[in-house]
């Protein structure tokens, strides 16, 4: 059995490696804004509606396929749901 201050560290060691996480997450989240608002340029050149229903729905059935869990499509659904109206509301 695991001692106090080993299960301390560990809950530490998981901690860190979130940290890292995040870190890569909001890059990585930086980047897709980035490409989004380049997108949201284009469209009007292209005579396309910034907001595509269809393709957001595409969106979150794609991303709900790729999860092997723990998290659900309904959970991926409600995280992409946000990111989705974050980017759209990103000043150009």
């Amino acid at each position: 059995m695991d001692s106090v201050q080993e299960v301390r560290d560990k809950i530490d060691a998981h901690r860190q490696a979130i940290d890292a996480l995040d870190a890569d997450i909001i890059r990585i989240l930086n980047e897709r804004a980035e490409l989004s608002l380049a997108i949201r340029a284009l469209k009007p050149k292209a005579g396309m509606e910034l907001y595509d229903p269809d393709r957001e729905e595409r969106i979150f059935e794609r991303l709900g396929a790729l999860s092997d869990g723990p998290l659900r499509a309904q959970d991926i659904r409600a995280i992409y749901g946000a990111l989705l109206k974050v980017m759209k509301e990103i000043p150009a």
